[in-house]
């Protein structure tokens, strides 16, 4: 009797085995299938709205940073020039909308 107890758990185990991996086969598929059909509405709806898909335009902005970056825009050749900077003056807007400059007292020191 042992032997065939032995023999029947070990089917079981198989059986068992096998069922798991289909699910897990199953599982991985529906993911893949989900994927696939949300980037081909994504591809389409960026088609009909004339727009970069949203995740290409920001990973091809990080990719862009990272090759500018690597090339050495950290040297100080690469600095931005001063006719960049705009200075202005801090005003402060009241709540009866008059605008008034800030005084020393109401600057945070530096």
């Amino acid at each position: 009797m042992n032997a065939l107890s032995d023999l029947l758990s070990a089917l079981l185990r198989g059986v068992f085995r096998v069922v798991l991996f289909l699910a897990g086969l199953l599982f991985v598929l529906s993911f893949l299938a989900a994927a696939i059909v949300v980037v081909l509405g994504m591809s389409l709806w960026s088609l009909l709205t004339g727009r970069k898909p949203a995740p290409l335009v920001l990973f091809s902005q990080m990719r862009e940073r990272s090759r500018r970056y690597t090339a050495g825009a950290w040297s100080a050749g690469a600095a931005t020039s001063t006719a960049d900077v705009v200075d202005v003056e801090a005003t402060e807007i009241r709540p009866s909308g008059v605008a008034r400059p800030l005084t020393p007292i109401d600057r945070p020191s530096r």
